[in-house]
């Protein structure tokens, strides 16, 4: 069931994104009378799953599952329909339009990109409002368990103060502003300390079989006893907050991992709180060090046990424009870093490109509206962002071409945006192959 969740969302998703992106180009080409052949949801090589002729344009669904587009009539695109273009250009078709004209059909694609992500922000703003965890009221510091933060000197117990020269108000705010930042600023023992990040950093956390940063820590709340655990027979119910092993107080489920390791196969004396009476437990540990319970509990639970404070803010309908725009100018500037740091060698970033795989894996497992336009929001900007690279057989590679013409007065020759056009498409299946690639080789070794 999860995987039928998380596969409507990623469908959904893409299919909106794509065919209002390429909605983006047929309305102008319209507007200047521009024939556009064919309007297609997915790719339709050899056959398509559904297609239907209205006037001159065939609409229609493809069975590959790795994008859509527009076939514009007199364009060298990817259809590379040389028949057609040997032909003496006619008034309908985009070639016997004026440059200007040319060049607003094709950033018609990303325009609508960026206008649906700054929308969906601003409505978003005005219907979920802000929720986030105070960085002030966290206690006890944050919860460092991947090796690579530990080799750098990060502990379990650290505050973060800042991350680069930004301070950290939110939770938040520490991991959306490590991409690109060379030094976080820790509180320990009641003194400030610098820890440098290595230039390679992104690329050692990509490669790296703990993904995982600055995570918030939770307290030893069950949530169910395994049927193979040896404490099925307990009295142990969903929401008991373990409080101390064997007169060790486990104010944390790290703290409560670390003692059971001590006790491996034998009886430890648990104290719970239930409904807030405490009570006496004795529970089995297993040879592993475990007693087979699963930790659950929501943000709201545990906030509401004391151990930090949700942060929530609405915004009237005039408010929300402000806050969306933010929101979006923030996304976008924050993806071309990352584009910088993908481009960079150095960085080792590029490791962590991901293909459909991760973006399929940024869905969440149970529905949730306010996460999927978050996350649409973001790919709207992201395919925006990646359809304006210079790159032939991309928009920003037409895009290019046009500004040439523009600038020059020359035009270039069918002939070089053919070949153009060609040695494009072999980059862009590259650089798919090189992120699916990074997909497959990331579940093969995790």
């Amino acid at each position: 069931m999860e995987f039928i969740i998380k596969i409507s969302q990623f469908l959904l998703s893409l299919s909106l994104l794509i065919v209002l992106h390429e909605l983006g180009h047929f309305i102008p080409a319209r507007l200047f009378k521009t024939r556009v052949e064919k309007f297609y949801l997915f790719f339709d090589i050899k056959y398509s799953l559904f297609k239907k002729k209205i006037g001159d344009t065939v609409y229609g669904i493809g069975w590959l599952p790795l994008g859509g587009y527009v076939k514009i009539a007199g364009m060298i695109d990817e259809s590379m329909d040389k028949e057609q273009m040997a032909l003496p250009p006619q008034p309908w078709e985009f070639r016997a339009k004026p440059a200007w004209q040319r060049l607003i059909i094709m950033l018609g694609g990303v325009t609508v990109n960026f206008v649906l992500a700054l929308l969906i922000y601003i409505v978003m703003a005005f219907a979920y409002g802000d929720t986030d965890i105070s960085a002030a009221s966290i206690k006890d510091g944050y919860l460092i368990d991947n090796p690579l933060l530990i080799d750098l000197g990060f502990q379990t117990g650290d505050d973060i103060v800042k991350v680069g020269d930004t301070k950290v108000v939110n939770y938040s705010d520490v991991n959306t502003n490590i991409i690109g930042a060379e030094t976080v600023t820790i509180e320990r023992n009641g003194a400030e300390q610098t820890i440098t990040l290595p230039e390679d950093f992104l690329g050692q956390l990509s490669t790296s079989k703990h993904e995982g940063l600055f995570s918030i820590r939770k307290p030893f709340l069950v949530n169910a006893v395994s049927d193979t655990s040896l404490n099925k027979s307990a009295d142990l119910k969903k929401g008991d907050l373990v409080k101390s092993i064997n007169g060790k107080s486990v104010e944390y489920f790290d703290q409560a991992e670390d003692v059971l390791k001590s006790f491996k196969g034998q009886t430890v004396a648990t104290e719970i709180v239930r409904n807030g009476e405490s009570k006496r437990i004795d529970l089995q540990v297993d040879d592993t060090g475990k007693l087979g319970v699963e930790v659950g509990g929501s943000y709201n639970d545990i906030a509401a046990l004391g151990y930090f404070d949700i942060v929530r803010k609405e915004y009237t309908f005039g408010e929300s424009f402000g806050i969306g725009l933010n929101r979006f100018t923030s996304q976008i500037t924050g993806y071309f870093t990352q584009l910088k740091l993908i481009f960079s060698p150095s960085t080792g970033a590029y490791k962590g490109v991901g293909g459909f795989k991760a973006i399929f894996d940024v869905f969440p497992s149970t529905w949730s509206w306010e996460y999927f336009w978050g996350i649409t929001a973001f790919l709207s900007i992201m395919l925006g962002v990646l359809n304006l690279l210079p790159i032939p057989a991309l928009d920003g590679g037409h895009v290019m071409f046009l500004l040439y013409e523009m600038i020059s007065g020359r035009t270039p020759s069918e002939k070089f945006l053919e070949r153009a056009q060609l040695v494009g498409f072999v980059i862009l299946i590259m650089l798919v192959l090189f992120a699916n690639g990074n997909d497959i080789f990331k579940a093969i070794t995790d």
